[in-house]
């Protein structure tokens, strides 16, 4: 048992050094001369345009299903007229942010992770060395910076449909008017509600676009490294999703809600 769990401890102590190398080349072309703009552009539309409509979609669904969860409880308690705040609240402060990151780590780690690994085994990544070009510039930089960016713009949008689902799923039963349903939503937010709430989704973007890049980058040769590169970025990102949900609601809590 002991002479298994050394080696296993090794393969992970490495994981970690190669990972924190990684890091750092990220880092150091991020500064270097000639970045790669119309690739970051690209990106953008990659990651942010074509993820709007399952990010749309999944927020205007949980909204409404909230809605329709929480509305008993809250008819029982006679707090109905709160459900507006009650669903603002959690959706801007947790829910949306969450839920949107892993729906987006499905999409844009698993992608990001298969076309770097495809480059990796047909050796394009190698031809780029070899002509001289930077591919930690072109391919990394790019993509991370574009998760990083995208990311907290997507939950706002989801955020404002997830919002509307609400509004929807709150008419099926009671008449309240556009207006007076948003005026209590927002009118319910706070800065601490949504300052650190979009802070997070930065670091959140980052994860997954670091996550996604690195499984790729360093994927091994042979095909099914592709698929095993696509299904490690999905499921290592969203476990540090988690991880850094957890860190950023303990330090919100100690600095917002003391």
């Amino acid at each position: 048992m002991a002479e298994q769990a050394i080696p296993g401890y090794k393969r992970w102590l490495e994981g970690i050094g190669e990972q924190g190398v990684f890091f750092k080349g990220f880092f150091r072309n991020i500064f270097r001369g000639g970045f790669e703009w119309s690739e970051f552009v690209r990106q953008c539309y990659e990651i942010g345009y074509r993820s709007m409509m399952l990010v749309g979609i999944t927020s205007f669904i949980m909204g409404l299903v909230l809605i329709l969860q929480l509305r008993p409880s809250m008819l029982e308690m006679g707090a109905e007229s709160i459900l507006p705040k009650t669903l603002a609240v959690a959706f801007v402060r947790e829910i949306g942010p969450v839920i949107i990151a892993i729906i987006c780590a499905g999409k844009i780690a698993s992608g990001i992770g298969a076309e770097l690994g495809s480059m990796k085994v047909t050796e394009q990544i190698d031809a780029m060395e070899v002509s001289g070009a930077n591919p930690l510039q072109y391919l990394v930089v790019t993509r991370i910076i574009s998760t990083s960016l995208m990311i907290p713009l997507l939950t706002l949008i989801g955020d404002a449909i997830g919002l509307f689902g609400g509004y929807l799923a709150l008419n099926f039963t009671d008449d309240v008017s556009f207006p007076l349903y948003f005026h209590k939503c927002i009118s319910s937010l706070e800065f601490y509600d949504f300052f650190p709430a979009l802070i997070k989704t930065v670091f959140f973007g980052f994860a997954i676009g670091f996550v996604g890049c690195y499984k790729g980058y360093n994927s091994n040769k042979g095909t099914e490294s592709v698929g095993i590169a696509a299904n490690s970025a999905v499921v290592t990102a969203s476990l540090w999703i988690f991880v850094i949900d957890a860190v950023a609601v303990q330090i919100t809590s100690i600095l917002f809600y003391r």
